[in-house]
């Protein structure tokens, strides 16, 4: 494949390492390994912010989840964090909707918390809501996109890629969360993809930003 297939996918990559037990020499690796393969950003823990001295020295982004990654934290909880980590240095804040309230069809409530996340990381701060598609169904995705897109949110994200039973991202959540959000919010595919083959599915499918603890990987096989 030509390298500009592989630098255009590259450039959608969110490089993750949320693993609770994360030190911060493996972050360090992380971001060092981001910038050598040029991903967008890398997506780390609360904890680990603000980043080392040095550890990005490029253009690479720094993403955080925040409500991660039960979502079951109060709102106020979550705007707490994300405020907390744009003071550390985050760009970027990936926040997990209460899945309770979702499942209960509190949609004003979910995008009350929405709301207020991103009244604490406002613009130029991107906002990603993790509604973790594989335990919703059509009808709830589709509830849970809106509610994002009316609180300002700038991506829908699947996952978080701790729910297993529930599978991660796939072809038609991304179809449907594309087809409800439009062109102009982003959609971001995460959890379980650790192959330039599905990745490129869900490009085709409507994501514009692929979370991935494989990000080396895939970036290879598009390489050979």
């Amino acid at each position: 494949m030509a390298s500009t297939d592989r630098d255009r996918v590259a450039a959608m990559i969110d490089h993750t390492l949320l693993a609770p037990e994360a030190t911060a020499d493996e972050v360090r690796e992380l971001c060092e390994e981001g910038e050598r393969l040029g991903v967008l950003a890398v997506c780390v823990s609360p904890s680990m912010l603000p980043l080392g001295a040095g550890w990005l020295t490029g253009e690479t982004l720094t993403a955080c989840v925040v409500g991660f990654p039960s979502g079951a934290h109060h709102a106020s909880v979550k705007a707490a964090e994300a405020a907390q980590a744009r003071a550390n240095g985050a760009d970027e804040v990936d926040m997990v909707i209460n899945l309770g309230l979702a499942k209960a069809g509190a949609w004003g409530a979910v995008r009350a918390e929405i709301d207020a996340v991103r009244a604490a990381a406002p613009h130029p701060a991107v906002v990603k809501v993790i509604i973790e598609s594989g335990l919703l169904t059509d009808e709830e995705i589709v509830a849970a996109c809106e509610a994002s897109v009316a609180a300002g949110a700038d991506f829908v994200k699947t996952s978080t890629g701790f729910h297993d039973s529930a599978g991660g991202a796939t072809v038609e959540a991304v179809r449907l969360m594309r087809a409800t959000v439009g062109p102009d919010v982003g959609v971001k595919a995460s959890g379980g993809i650790r192959s330039a083959e599905k990745a490129l599915a869900l490009i085709e499918a409507g994501a514009n930003r692929i979370g991935t603890s494989s990000a080396a990987k895939i970036l290879a096989e598009l390489e050979g």
